[in-house]
């Protein structure tokens, strides 16, 4: 038995040796036949020159053009927001929802949106003027880039210095070292403008949040004291006055109230 073993052994490692030599045998040729990989293709040229000649006059306008288009797109939240009448809207909307402890109802999504409504509806007119003044007539040519900006501000100073109140804007003539208070609005600066128009609209908001506020808090003071009058302290007043609150808002159809006074404070 142990003989046949070694006969196999033997022949296993003869047959071995012999595949090694039958490899070794092979032509360089060959192996490098079967383990080529495909060539890779040569990356292009790439040149890159600058032409001496100067641009026409038509493309340093576009590209001023392009450049003034990307600065008022990049303004344009701060000049919705601080030019216009979101500013009163948004916080007499959030003034309103706190009054009533409905905490996110409305959610922010809806009060922004609805501000943003209001705002187009109120200041429609004035961008129809600037429109028929300025844009129309800059974009037929017929007017130059500084000229339609000032006809285009003209609308939007006029709107605020109509909403303005006159403390205010004293206030930011004497900051901005202007020798007086000008009885003509064109010698008043915009940018003394516009910080005055936005103190004023918080003012004017937080004066209506105020009033908005009364009627909710008279309801929570009795409430509270018809709950104290049943020894029912540990219930909180404002969880027990919210469907009331709720029930009054909708009967005296608060929403209409609330946004028809909004609406009518601009006029």
């Amino acid at each position: 038995m142990e003989c046949l073993k070694n006969g196999r052994r033997a022949h296993a490692v003869a047959g071995i040796a012999a595949g090694l030599l039958l490899l070794l045998s092979l032509p360089v040729a060959g192996w490098t036949e079967t383990l080529s990989v495909a060539p890779i293709a040569p990356l292009p040229d790439i040149h890159l020159s600058f032409g001496a000649g100067s641009p026409a006059p038509s493309q340093v306008a576009v590209t001023v053009e392009l450049v003034l288009l990307l600065t008022v797109l990049s303004l344009a939240p701060a000049i919705l927001v601080m030019m216009t009448s979101f500013t009163r809207i948004v916080v007499v909307l959030s003034f309103l929802r706190q009054a009533m402890g409905t905490a996110q109802v409305p959610p922010n999504q809806v009060l922004i949106g609805l501000s943003l409504f209001l705002t187009f509806f109120i200041m429609a007119p004035v961008w129809k003027t600037m429109d028929r003044t300025a844009i129309t007539p800059y974009l037929n040519k017929e007017l130059p880039p500084d000229q339609a900006f000032d006809r285009a501000m003209k609308p939007v100073r006029g709107f605020m210095f109509r909403q303005v109140r006159q403390r205010d804007l004293a206030l930011f003539v004497k900051i901005a070292h202007l020798p007086a208070l000008p009885k003509n609005t064109d010698d008043i600066p915009t940018y003394v403008l516009i910080p005055a128009f936005v103190v004023s609209e918080l003012s004017t908001a937080f004066e209506m949040g105020f009033l908005i506020y009364l009627p909710f808090l008279i309801l929570d003071m009795v409430v509270s004291s018809v709950l104290m009058s049943m020894g029912m302290m540990m219930l909180p007043p404002t969880v027990v006055s919210l469907p009331f609150k709720i029930l009054l808002f909708v009967l005296v159809d608060g929403w209409s109230l609330v946004v028809g006074s909004l609406v009518q404070s601009f006029h």
